[in-house]
């Protein structure tokens, strides 16, 4: 369940989860196009689709079906310019009442993405966790540095001969585990998605993470059967939200709501903001018990 004003791109057809990815092994397109339905009812506002390095033809096969069950529209995700092409010449914009789907993801060293606006005009997750110096990639370790990476792909992106409105750019800052934020990438998030926010140039863009990522490996419950992980990542959202936040990748089962200032899981999420290494970590585990 979304709090208002939050978006959900459905995670679950996805090679990577490994439910799913037994559902492509096993060529169970009824699996995998049951899955769309699901997320369908349950809320999500896009479909995420990625195949892994399966075919192009594959990934046009999966669009297609999954297409006939839903009109939402869909997230072709994949780094392979080939894979992705594909996905979106299968794409039925009208399918979906005319509403472009999202390409996951564009970067600074993946430009050529761009250029697959000829076959179908997307809007472009643009990831800005990293950032290219020269042929190669480096993570981006400041929140300044994730800001300024934001704000020079946007530049190049406005230059290039595809008018993509500003409101259809979906930055994606990353995200760390809290379980295991020993180099305090989480407050890096934070401070990045306040820059970003505060920027009248950037002014329309929307900002989205792969929610998930937030609580991978941790238990979804105490040992008393409460739930951990939707409260954990509850915390997250009311803490980004007002600063731009307002799409995720993420689990339609989840429940997230907006928690108070004093809610357990906020008070955890604040104090590893505040920690450094391991002290991190000992506020999560500090949290479960």
């Amino acid at each position: 369940m979304a709090i208002s004003g939050l978006s959900i791109i459905g995670e679950s057809i996805n090679d990577s989860v490994p439910s799913t990815n037994k559902l492509f092994e096993a060529h169970d397109i009824d699996g995998i196009v049951a899955l769309a339905k699901t997320q369908d009812e349950k809320g999500a506002a896009y479909i995420d689709v990625n195949v892994g390095l399966r075919s192009p033809e594959f990934m046009a096969e999966m669009v297609g079906k999954i297409q006939a069950v839903t009109d939402k529209p869909l997230c072709i995700d994949t780094p392979d310019p080939k894979i992705a092409a594909a996905g979106l010449k299968a794409y039925n914009a009208a399918r979906a009442g005319g509403a472009l789907p999202i390409l996951n993801s564009i970067s600074q060293l993946r430009m050529e993405m761009l250029d697959l606006y000829t076959i179908q005009p997307f809007k472009p997750i643009l990831m800005v966790s990293e950032r290219a110096e020269g042929s190669t990639r480096a993570p981006n370790q400041t929140a300044e540095q994730t800001y300024e990476t934001t704000k020079a792909l946007i530049k190049a992106i406005r230059q290039s001969p595809y008018k993509i409105p500003t409101d259809h750019f979906i930055v994606d800052t990353g995200i760390a585990p809290i379980g295991s934020d020993y180099e305090k990438q989480l407050k890096r998030v934070i401070e990045s998605l306040r820059l970003i926010h505060g920027d009248r140039d950037l002014a329309g863009i929307h900002a989205s993470v792969g929610l998930s990522n937030f609580t991978v490996m941790l238990p979804p419950k105490r040992a008393d059967g409460s739930p951990v992980k939707s409260a954990l990542e509850s915390a997250f959202l009311t803490m980004a939200m007002p600063l731009g936040l307002d799409m995720v990748i993420g689990s339609v089962a989840r429940k997230y709501e907006v928690l108070a200032e004093t809610h357990a899981a906020m008070v955890c999420l604040k104090k590893v903001l505040a920690s450094d290494g391991y002290d991190a970590l000992e506020h999560v585990m500090a949290f479960y018990s």
